[in-house]
């Protein structure tokens, strides 16, 4: 027979169940799992508070609080304690931007030409007025002229300008003309024919040089009076009786091309356009137009200009000049009564005179760089071969040049970069050099 085991001894009692191992963990660990639960919970909550609450959309504007009772109780105010709540409270959303404001749409092509149009026309209306009478103004012209060139001081030359366009484009450039003639002729005399010039703001333009005590003035031109006695004077009652029309081409160009025609005849002198910057002195000149364009082969001149004239008072080729201008006057062709015309009277004039009193100079004179060329003197040079070139250039122009026409036409839309064959002329030609007199009116 077995012996019993020892605990079914009734003298011995049997040993306590033992727990298992993975429980024993479980239960010492419990209170560690749960203060991290409540890190991670904690933790969880502010992440969530500072990261994403700023993320999730906010109202544009403040509710009242009623609406914030109704609207937000049953969603996000459910799910948030106070101290969420407070945060957002804290921090409202700054009001939206506004909207950018929509370009401007650019003017249609038609309302810019309609504009244009309109310009033109009423300036026409304005230039009419000089043709069909005298003004308070224009009645002064012959006394403003006598009180400018019969000064005790006597005029080493006369010049002339006319400038028949608005006040406010005579700015900075045809001021640094006026500037370049006086720098080479410090006693001339310079009278710009025009109606606008003639006025509080040509006066306050001109102001710097009468403070300089050099002789300049603006005087409104009187047609009547400058026009008497030459072939001229008959177109003047035909066109104030309506019998001629003035054509499409801006009448203040076809006007100019006569005016400066009339004023070297009464007076003499020197016609410049606004747009010539002079160079040195006109000194040796005289009875003298500048060719625009010379016969490669021969040598000849094939056009002239008008933008440079030096005449004699009374030079029978400017009574031709003016007696073509009344015969062939055509409004409606560019040129017709300017250059083409001195060309075609001078032509007329070399065959049937040929020994004439008339110096035609070459295109260096006053045209050493073509219409068409213009623009390349005023860039900057790029490099050394650019600066070798506008180097070359200037030192050509002066040396060769009485002066030289910028054809406003088409520069005047161009900016004149420093260091540019334009720009260091104007530079070596300027009175009033390193000045800001001229600031308000660029």
């Amino acid at each position: 027979m077995a012996p019993a085991p020892p605990w079914t001894s009734p003298t011995m009692a049997p040993p306590p169940p033992r727990k298992p191992l993975p429980l024993l963990l479980l239960s010492l660990s419990l209170p560690f799992l749960l203060l991290l639960l409540s890190l991670v919970f904690l933790l969880s909550h502010t992440t969530f508070s500072l990261l994403l609450c700023p993320l999730l959309p906010r109202p544009t504007s403040r509710p009242n609080a009623a609406a914030t009772t109704a609207a937000s109780a049953p969603t996000l105010d459910a799910s948030m304690d106070k101290t969420l709540r407070a945060f957002h409270a804290s921090s409202p959303p700054p009001p939206p931007p506004p909207p950018p404001l929509p370009p401007a749409p650019p003017l249609p092509v038609a309302s810019r030409a309609k504009s244009g149009k309109k310009v033109s026309t009423k300036r026409n209306k304005s230039l009419l007025k000089l043709l069909h009478r005298q003004t308070p103004r224009a009645r002064l012209f012959a006394a403003r002229a006598a009180e400018l060139f019969g000064s005790p001081r006597p005029c080493t030359r006369r010049f002339f300008m006319t400038w028949l366009s608005p006040l406010a484009q005579f700015g900075r450039r045809e001021l640094l003309v006026v500037e370049s003639l006086f720098r080479s002729h410090r006693d001339a005399c310079l009278l710009i024919a025009s109606d606008t010039m003639d006025s509080e703001g040509g006066s306050d333009r001109l102001r710097p040089f009468l403070d300089r005590g050099l002789r300049v003035a603006a005087a409104s031109p009187d047609m009547a009076y400058l026009l008497k006695g030459t072939p001229a004077e008959a177109w003047l009652g035909t066109v104030q009786r309506g019998d001629v029309s003035p054509g499409s081409i801006p009448l203040g160009q076809n006007l100019s091309n006569l005016l400066r025609l009339a004023l070297l005849y009464k007076y003499g002198g020197v016609y410049l356009d606004a747009d010539v910057v002079v160079l040195r002195p006109f000194s040796d000149l005289r009875n003298a137009i500048g060719a625009q364009a010379v016969d490669a082969a021969t040598g000849d001149w094939m056009r002239l200009n008008n933008a440079v004239m030096v005449f004699d008072q009374g030079h029978p080729l400017l009574r031709e000049f003016i007696a073509e201008f009344a015969a062939k006057f055509d409004g409606s062709k560019w040129g017709h009564n300017g250059p083409y015309l001195v060309s075609r009277v001078a032509a007329r004039w070399r065959r049937r005179r040929p020994e004439a009193d008339l110096t035609v100079l070459p295109p260096q004179a006053f045209y050493p760089v073509d219409w068409n060329k213009i623009g390349g003197l005023f860039v900057a040079p790029k490099d050394r071969k650019g600066e070798r070139w506008v180097k070359a250039k200037v030192e050509s122009i002066k040396g060769e040049s009485f002066g030289i026409h910028l054809w406003n036409r088409e520069s005047r839309n161009l900016e004149m970069e420093e260091g540019s064959v334009i720009g260091r002329l104007l530079s070596d030609s300027c009175l009033f050099c390193n000045s800001s007199m001229f600031a308000k009116h660029e």
